[in-house]
């Protein structure tokens, strides 16, 4: 039975982008060896889009994408300038929540989201 999820990232720096995810981000880690760092991740969920090749309102078919969200995002981008992360673009409101850009080392771009919908619904 699947009971998680293991998320890779390819970068062209990923001892910088291992940096940043320890001491900017605040994930804890296990170094499976040689430094290389496996991250314990917070709750996570998974949506499928649909495809737009044309990029405009979507990405490609086989693209996959990595999202973190927050509960105020105003705050949350506030903390982590404190920190020297760097966001491309403002804070937009996207419709499903307010989204915003991290520039990670090793050419990475990673949206930041504040969603509309509830996580867990009252029953």
């Amino acid at each position: 039975m699947i009971r998680g999820v293991h998320t890779m990232l390819y970068s062209s720096e990923p001892e910088a982008t291992r940096a940043f995810i320890r001491d900017k981000l605040g994930f804890p880690s296990v170094d499976v060896g040689d430094g290389w760092l496996i991250f314990d991740l917070p709750e996570a969920d998974m949506g499928c889009h649909p495809a737009d090749e044309t990029g405009e309102h979507g990405a490609p078919a086989g693209t996959h994408d990595i999202s973190f969200y927050c509960d105020d995002i105003e705050q949350t981008v506030a903390e982590l300038e404190a920190k020297g992360v760097s966001f491309s673009g403002g804070i937009t409101d996207q419709g499903f929540g307010l989204v915003t850009h991290i520039e990670v080392p090793g050419g990475l771009r990673m949206q930041l989201y504040q969603p509309r919908y509830s996580k867990h619904p009252e029953s």
